[in-house]
């Protein structure tokens, strides 16, 4: 009797449902409780996780209450000189590749393909250099006013941004714009941009940009495009030191359960349109720096 073939896509999202009816979806933990700071998960050798990967890696960070962003196989850890501890638990992340198949034609194709393999946190292993263990800056704390670094970094994304009395933040796809309240209506001014950034990725949809936003068809599809943005919102935080701010609805966590248990590859598509959106949005500031130091 041959063993179940191990399905990636259904482990991972089951993983995440869990979490979201306990009310501690992945991508919103990194900042509450723990007293870990938000950073993205980075490979042993320093080179950051993309995509799914980012937020298979939050959840276990946050459940465990893991500090360091460092992770690395047995094998790994063993070549840096250090040991994992005895019963300490891996992570599953996933690496994704093609493989040459030869079809009915003879003709040879790349098939690609999804594979998962464990990882541990440096935290759970004992002997590493000395820079693995230490801390990932704190999200700053800006008070109520404007940052300059910040007001900086998301005007260079070329974004339209208006700001009125009206207290909603949202993305108009018909004008192109983002609506913000005053940044002194906030409680505190990372609450501010951390609600811009979940904007920000909407209006990277638009079908100029990356041409998200025209498969909107159905409630589903709407859900499915604010779990984007939320997604996408903590990402761009961990790069540029925010705390983001989360106010979703009740309905949009039902949306995002129906989505995911009808469908398990619904989360991986999001983080991959989430890293899409965030990819796009690091290319346009750093070439408006290019532009400005010419």
């Amino acid at each position: 009797m041959t063993a179940e073939k191990f399905d990636v896509y259904s482990h991972v999202t089951n993983q995440i449902i869990v979490q979201i009816e306990a009310g501690t979806p992945p991508w919103r933990k990194p900042w509450t409780g723990g007293g870990a700071s938000v950073s993205l998960p980075e490979r042993f050798n320093g080179e950051a996780y993309r995509g799914i990967n980012i937020l298979m890696l939050w959840a276990t960070a946050m459940a465990k209450d893991y500090t360091s962003a460092r992770w690395m196989t047995f094998n790994q850890a063993k070549q840096l000189g250090g040991h994992v501890r005895k019963g300490e638990k891996s992570a599953t992340v996933v690496k994704y590749g093609t493989v040459e198949r030869e079809d009915e034609n003879g003709e040879e194709r790349q098939i690609p393909y999804a594979k998962a393999y464990r990882v541990f946190n440096a935290d759970q292993i004992e002997g590493l250099p000395a820079e693995f263990y230490i801390l990932p800056d704190p999200p700053r704390d800006l008070g109520t006013e404007a940052d300059p670094e910040l007001e900086a970094f998301f005007a260079a994304t070329g974004a339209q941004i208006d700001s009125t009395e009206e207290p909603r933040a949202y993305y108009n796809i018909k004008t192109d714009r983002i609506h913000m309240p005053p940044i002194v209506t906030f409680h505190w001014a990372a609450g501010y941009y951390g609600t811009l950034a979940h904007e920000l990725t909407h209006w990277t949809g638009a079908t100029k940009r990356l041409d998200r936003l025209g498969r909107f068809s159905d409630r589903k599809a709407y859900a499915f495009e604010e779990l984007v943005a939320e997604i996408g919102n903590c990402m761009l935080c961990a790069q540029i030191g925010v705390e983001p701010e989360f106010d979703q609805s009740a309905a949009y966590v039902e949306g995002w359960l129906e989505a995911m248990k009808e469908d398990s590859r619904a989360i991986f598509r999001a983080a991959s349109e989430a890293q899409k959106a965030v990819d796009y949005i690091m290319d346009r500031t750093a070439q408006a720096d290019r532009m400005a130091a010419e």
